[in-house]
């Protein structure tokens, strides 16, 4: 089996499906790897470099999706809306795609890659389970974005993040709230304790109190019903509850120099935790860092991909924020496409380094979402039907 590896086409990105290091491990295990010329380009991996560990390297992209019979991919159908259908041509009956496809958001568009009688399996369908774990694109990917989210407030914030003892007085350290505590929020937890503020945090799950208190911060205590949905994740509230979230949080947030907001539900518009009248509570040169932009934001006031200065303080609406650490982001996202290809792989000892996905696997069959020209995924299904009941 050959896997091809192409080069990004999404606005901006700059993470590659496949890095270098995993391609003598693919080949140990009966895979070919062919690469589009110039792919890892931007995350900082060099054509050469994959020659040398054992992939070709060809120089377009449709010989790549001539040859491969798997072609992966950091974005495709829905989460490339502009450009995947340039791919759609070159696609032939029969390949497999694997990949982020924003299957919920756009089953629209995994729809058409139905129609081309492509097998497609969308990596943020992952199941949450432990076996699942070394394939969950969501959770590495989240794991850049609340990193990177605090290094953003820290270079905005006109403060220290950190207590100093000088000879010219105490600098009090900078109070750091994170809303929400998956795994974004959690990694932006551990790296503003590492900086030196002082960190509370708060989810709609109390069962992450323990490991919210494990990384050092403060659990915020509220009294509201549990939000804990499907396989751990938060689910989608009423607007009741947001309402009375919002009061209780107002207080928090006025007393906060930095706010990172992380809920956002698969498929859905995310919740507005932080209102305008909240934000006017801020003291000036405060920062909120809105890791839900791309679903239309946490706070009232956030524009995706803008920074907006509203009542003295910073809001940041970034989207994609994997592609600006594309380096180490392409590293884990392809750890997890490696383990995902492996997991194809016949389990049954007589059938080793066998391709089989027909065969009987939770993890498979949680992310297949097209198969024999139609689109087999239940809650892709639901939700290309709910598109098409509003055309």
């Amino acid at each position: 089996m050959k896997v091809g590896v192409v080069k990004e086409t999404f606005p901006g990105e700059r993470r590659v499906a496949v890095v270098p290091d995993h391609i003598p491990q693919l080949v140990k295990r009966g895979f070919e790897v062919v690469v589009e010329a110039g792919a890892g380009a931007e995350a900082g991996y060099a054509d050469a470099v994959y020659e040398g560990k054992g992939a070709e390297v060809v120089a377009t992209r449709k010989d790549v999706f001539d040859k491969a019979d798997i072609i992966a991919q950091v974005r495709t159908c829905g989460a490339n809306p502009d450009c995947c259908e340039d791919d759609f041509a070159m696609m032939r009956e029969g390949q497999i795609l694997v990949g982020a496809a924003e299957p919920l958001g756009r089953p629209d568009l995994v729809a058409k890659v139905a129609i081309k009688r492509v097998n497609a399996f969308g990596l943020e369908l992952i199941p949450r389970t432990t076996r699942a774990q070394a394939m969950d694109i969501l959770s590495s990917m989240a794991t850049v974005a609340g990193y990177r989210a605090v290094l953003w407030a820290a270079e905005r914030l006109p403060k220290f993040f950190p207590m100093f003892m000088t000879a010219a007085g105490t600098v009090a350290p900078a109070k750091v709230f994170v809303m929400g505590a998956g795994v974004a929020g959690l990694q932006a937890i551990a790296t503003a304790k590492r900086l030196g503020a002082i960190v509370s945090a708060y989810d709609i799950r109390p069962a992450v109190k323990e490991e919210i208190e494990s990384l050092g911060a403060k659990f915020v205590e509220m009294d509201l019903e549990s939000g804990e949905g499907e396989g751990g994740y938060a689910k989608e509230m009423d607007e009741d509850f947001y309402r009375r979230q919002r009061e209780l949080m107002t207080k928090v947030i006025a007393e906060s120099d930095v706010v990172i907001t992380t809920a956002a539900v698969p498929g859905k518009k995310a919740p507005i935790l932080v209102t305008e009248e909240m934000v006017k509570g801020m003291a000036p040169g405060s920062v909120i860092v809105d890791l839900a932009a791309e679903r239309g934001g946490n706070c009232e006031l956030t524009k995706a991909d803008e920074v907006v200065e509203a009542h003295g303080v910073t809001i940041l609406g970034p989207t994609n924020v994997p592609a600006t650490l594309p380096f180490h982001a392409s590293q884990m996202y392809s750890k997890n496409v490696f383990n995902f290809l492996v997991n194809m792989l016949s389990k049954d000892r007589e059938r080793k380094n066998e391709f089989d996905i027909e065969q009987e696997d939770d993890i498979l069959a949680g992310t297949w979402m097209t198969k024999d020209g139609e689109v087999v995924h239940e809650a892709v299904k639901e939700a290309l039907g709910a598109v098409e009941g509003a055309n």
